[in-house]
């Protein structure tokens, strides 16, 4: 079930009463079959697949808990083989198979293994992470067992964010579901606020840039120069705005009940280095990733090689985890490289500030960090969006000519609209520019503590619903004609 379909539209608030209408010996199970009918709007036979890993963690977390030594961690890897071995075999399995094929034919061997036509269940990366976190995290002693399985069931399936994160520890999420959660209506109307900025997010913007970018990039060798930048750039708050839409609809829609979800989203296009960006971007993967697998293999506390090995490793499978292809793992390993390459060049970066007198201007050295991370990021962003590894490459070395013929033609107008409005309707292009700006504009004021529901509070009730209404009037008016999925559903 989308969040921005019909059904959620009558799902929701019939489960949000309920939910406070039941008492709360029994708002668990409410939840958990909420969350099995919204998991089934999909693929209904898929949920076999959830339950049987919900049994197999429920079970090895006990059996972690109550062993010492060998056993203990024989339990754990049963557990991780259990969830990674499923989502190998649905998300990888033709993927490893089409290249070892084509390795075979290379080199003349026989290769028989067909591929398989199965579909990726929607989500499976997310829930699969949430369910390892606990395994792990009772294994290392940070988590106690839980032993009523309707709750740990309900913990790996919460329908807010079952499909696209953030991906919950056990820690934050566990014990708020034994919590009797009251009605508050300040609480209640905050999250329906959030919701409302992620569905404007999605369907206003997200869905909006999504026409130019599908335009360029469904044949990019069409293009050079300036449509190429345009759309690389609006893939760039496409991807944001379609990935932290569905975040804060998720955020919001728990906060109703009063469930407290992770942050996933922290104004990405701010940071002033690719290290700040991995600390705004997708927080709840990024810090997984940290925790159970850079530290696993050493962190920063080995020789100096062996850290920038451990940080491309990482990255690579990032990349992995977002898509069975190689531009995403490309795209992974361009974000190591950036990593490694900004560990290597801080002293020469910060001598030459020096030298530039760039330290004694700290707005605008700030502002040049920022534009060149967001530059660097949109580079990479070419890959991830890319349908080929030919594609991107096309777009990155074609991202810079035919300016030539652009100045040449800039008395004709008709040629110049057509290069910056990608084929689209010039008042498209303004609806997707104008929500690019309010959305900064809110952002800028975030970056400097002043929160808009708090703003918003303090008004006079007229002016607070009157923008309510203005609100529901945007979302009728200013959505675009057709309805997408979320980006981050195939994932």
């Amino acid at each position: 079930m989308l969040f921005n379909s019909p059904q959620f539209l009558i799902f929701f608030p019939i489960v949000t009463v309920l939910f406070f209408a039941l008492p709360h010996r029994f708002r668990w199970a409410l939840l958990l079959v909420a969350s099995c009918i919204f998991y089934m709007a999909f693929i209904p036979i898929y949920i076999l697949i959830l339950f049987f890993t919900i049994i197999i963690d429920y079970i090895a977390g006990i059996f972690i808990e109550q062993n010492q030594g060998k056993r203990r961690r024989l339990f754990l890897i049963i557990s991780i083989i259990s969830n990674v071995g499923i989502l190998a075999f649905f998300k990888y399995y033709n993927f490893f198979q089409a290249n070892y094929a084509g390795l075979a034919r290379f080199l003349h061997w026989n290769y028989g293994i067909p591929a398989l036509s199965i579909i990726l269940p929607i989500g499976l990366s997310f829930h699969t992470f949430q369910a390892m976190s606990y395994t792990i995290e009772v294994y290392r002693g940070n988590h106690r067992a839980e032993r009523h399985l309707g709750i740990f069931a309900l913990y790996v399936m919460f329908y807010p964010q079952l499909v696209a994160g953030p991906i919950e520890r056990p820690q934050n999420m566990l014990h708020q579901f034994y919590k009797n959660q009251e009605f508050n209506y300040e609480r209640v109307k905050n999250g329906l606020l959030l919701m409302a900025w992620g569905l404007f997010k999605k369907v206003v913007v997200a869905d909006r840039l999504a026409l130019f970018v599908n335009y360029v990039y469904r044949r990019p060798t069409d293009f050079q120069g300036v449509p190429l930048i345009i759309a690389t750039v609006m893939f760039s708050f496409q991807i944001f705005c379609d990935f932290s839409g569905y975040s804060d609809i998720a955020i919001g829609s728990a906060q109703v009940m009063g469930f407290k979800l992770t942050q996933n989203f922290k104004r990405p296009y701010f940071s002033k280095s690719i290290d700040e960006f991995w600390r705004r971007w997708h927080i709840s993967l990024s810090s997984w990733f940290r925790d159970y697998l850079y530290i696993s293999l050493g962190g920063n506390r080995v020789a100096k090689w062996r850290w920038y090995l451990n940080l491309f490793i990482v990255f690579l499978v990032s990349g992995l985890w977002h898509g069975a292809s190689w531009t995403f793992v490309v795209w992974g390993g361009i974000h190591g490289t950036f990593i490694i390459v900004s560990r290597l060049t801080t002293d020469i970066r910060k001598k030459l500030e020096n030298i530039l007198k760039l330290d004694r201007l700290p707005r605008l050295n700030a502002f040049k960090k920022i534009v060149m991370t967001f530059f660097l990021v949109n580079v990479a962003w070419i890959f991830f969006r890319a349908n080929s590894i030919s594609d991107a490459f096309y777009i990155v070395t074609h991202l810079f000519s035919g300016f030539g013929n652009l100045a040449a033609n800039v008395t004709n107008h008709k040629m110049l609209r057509a290069n910056i409005t990608l084929g689209q309707d010039r008042w498209q292009f303004l609806l997707a520019i104008s929500g690019i700006a309010l959305m900064e504009s809110i952002h800028v004021l975030q970056s400097r503590g002043i929160g808009f529901l708090q703003v918003l509070s303090r008004q006079p009730i007229w002016l607070r619903w009157g923008l309510y209404y203005t609100i529901i009037l945007v979302f009728l008016f200013a959505r675009t004609s057709s309805s997408q999925s979320f980006i981050y559903f195939q994932f």
